[in-house]
């Protein structure tokens, strides 16, 4: 694959953890649908992308149980939270390499980017994020490959670090032509939707003020409310940002081409448009 001139600019890839895993049953990946996706990946070849995925059921359950999401209990050792993040560490790179055998299988020359040593929290939020690994990857013609992780907090010892959130920080820093958000839901759904689901089409700060408050559930990065949030961050940017569906055959390799594909979007608008600020 050749390598990508400088003034092109990358899709980012987002899979779900919620389409590439079962997050009822822990550490299931769903084969099928990997694949698939990963071969839609391969579908088209020499298109700049920068691919990330969720930990799903790799990563929430153990993230849940330690507590990595939150402030650490006043009780708790250090020790015993550095147990709990080398834990589902661990767990979240049984994932990661089942999505680089796939891309590899598909053709895909993937680069993997840990993201645990390239970005630091604090206090639970992101502090810092270096690009680099990332451009350089794409400038070797390869597609470099991160994913939702547990990194090193300045405050807390340890925290979670989304997959969503390293997509809104390369949003603005590569930046990115386009950010696409692959889950099992077709976009973003309004409340007591009767029959046949009806995405919103167009998201917007009207849609994120109607969410409810992301709960306290398994879902440790703040389920479809997250995930609205960064896709208004990263159209703030100035960059597309959609939701759109992985169980749909070519979808994803159709939004890689550029198309327009049924979902949600948060179209690119100017910086000073906005009063949001970004993630």
């Amino acid at each position: 694959m050749a390598s990508p001139p400088a003034s092109v600019r990358p899709f980012v890839v987002k899979l779900g953890g919620s389409v590439i895993t079962r997050k009822q049953q822990a550490e299931r990946v769903r084969p099928k649908i990997l694949r698939r996706l990963a071969d839609e990946v391969g579908a088209v070849p020499g298109t700049p992308l920068v691919l990330l995925h969720g930990a799903g059921s790799f990563g929430h359950p153990g993230a849940h149980q330690f507590g990595l999401s939150r402030t650490p209990d006043p009780g708790a050792s250090r020790m015993s939270r550095g147990r709990g993040a080398s834990i589902v560490s661990g767990e979240v790179r049984r994932l990661h390499l089942a999505v680089l055998r796939e891309l590899i299988r598909a053709g895909v020359s993937p680069w993997s980017v840990p993201i645990a040593n390239h970005a630091r929290n604090r206090g639970g939020r992101l502090a810092s994020i270096d690009p680099e690994p990332f451009r350089a990857a794409l400038t070797a013609g390869l597609v470099p490959v991160s994913f939702g992780d547990v990194v090193p907090d300045d405050q807390w010892g340890w925290s979670i670090l989304s997959a969503d959130t390293i997509a809104v920080s390369l949003a603005g820093a590569l930046p990115a032509r386009r950010v696409i958000f692959v889950s099992d839901v077709p976009g973003v759904l309004p409340p007591r939707t009767q029959g046949r689901p009806l995405v919103i089409a167009e998201v917007t700060d009207s849609v994120l003020e109607g969410l409810r408050p992301a709960g306290e559930g398994r879902d440790v990065t703040g389920g479809i409310r997250g995930k609205v949030e960064a896709m208004l961050a990263i159209a703030n940017a100035g960059v597309d940002a959609g939701l759109i569906s992985g169980l749909k055959d070519g979808e994803l390799s159709r939004a890689l081409r550029g198309e327009s594909v049924y979902g949600s979007w948060a179209h690119a608008r100017p910086r000073e448009a906005s009063g949001r600020g970004g993630d």
